[in-house]
């Protein structure tokens, strides 16, 4: 098996994994503080990240070494908070029109490689990018039903996570792999520690036990997800990336109750053809 097809499949197999972490956040968020479960789950990430860095050649000094270290801490930062506002969003809205909406990031990953990165963005991309939003209003449906509040928390996390990709790229010209991936796990549970610990809650104990499988879909999903990208090119693997939303979809419907509606579906599906096609491009170019 080649390697593409292996980073593939490892890719979808990633996306299952993390459509789980979503479906157990959802249902821990529920019953305590977001802030408290994204919190806990951070712990168990910074541990594995520190675990994998002391691994490697040179230790923790070198997964730490960065010339760049406040625009690492930043990304950390953005990510952690980023997760809170769309586990928040799992709540309020549901699995299915969150990962609906959340999936326009990568046509705001294309939209903001211009300001942020300097790279070239032509026509096509820039109709494509329109057409997706235009599928994002088609789930809204804004000035056809009221408008849910609700849905700003998913759109915005898609912005976060879009804007948090385009810096991991920008850091990247200076700072390796395994360095990003340091700062992002410690940074980013110090800050939710910070707030986090202020909305500690007692927890049953069955529901210790779906903490601890969040924190092992969690880690695991990070550790598919380095290992896909040692196989296979970005480009090959990320149109793949869309399995999530499948997968939430299911796991939504299946045991939360949540109905498809057919708005969401047909919005879904056109920003879906504009992100897979904005990928194409970027490709092409």
């Amino acid at each position: 098996m080649s390697d593409d097809r292996r980073g593939i499949l490892l890719m979808v197999l990633t996306t299952f994994v993390f459509a789980l972490q979503d479906g157990i956040s959802r249902h821990l968020a529920g019953e305590y503080n977001v802030l408290m479960v994204v919190m806990i789950r951070y712990w168990f990430f910074a541990a594995f990240v520190i675990a994998i860095a002391t691994r490697k050649a040179g230790g923790l000094r070198a997964a730490a070494a960065t010339s760049q270290p406040a625009l690492q801490a930043f990304r950390g930062v953005l990510l952690v908070a980023e997760i809170c506002v769309m586990v928040g969003g799992f709540v309020a809205l549901g699995l299915v029109e969150s990962h609906a909406i959340f999936a326009a990031y990568p046509l705001l990953v294309a939209a903001l490689s211009g300001p942020v990165l300097g790279e070239k963005v032509g026509w096509r991309r820039w109709t494509a990018i329109a057409v997706g939003f235009v599928g994002v209003l088609v789930i809204l449906q804004p000035g056809i039903t009221v408008f849910a509040p609700a849905a700003l928390l998913p759109l915005t996390a898609a912005l976060m996570f879009a804007l948090y990709g385009l810096l991991t790229r920008y850091v990247a010209r200076r700072d390796a792999t395994a360095t990003s991936f340091f700062w992002t796990g410690t940074t980013g549970a110090a800050a939710i520690t910070l707030v986090g610990v202020w909305f500690w809650e007692p927890m049953g104990p069955a529901d210790w036990g779906w903490m601890a499988v969040l924190c092992v879909t969690g880690a695991s999903g990070h550790w598919l997800l380095i290992r896909v990208y040692e196989l296979a090119e970005a480009s090959t693997v990320q149109p793949f990336a869309y399995f999530q939303l499948v997968f939430a979809a299911m796991i939504g419907v299946t045991v939360f109750g949540e109905a498809i509606e057919t708005n969401v579906l047909i919005g879904a599906s056109i920003v879906i053809a504009a992100g897979l096609f904005t990928l194409w491009r970027a490709r092409r170019t």
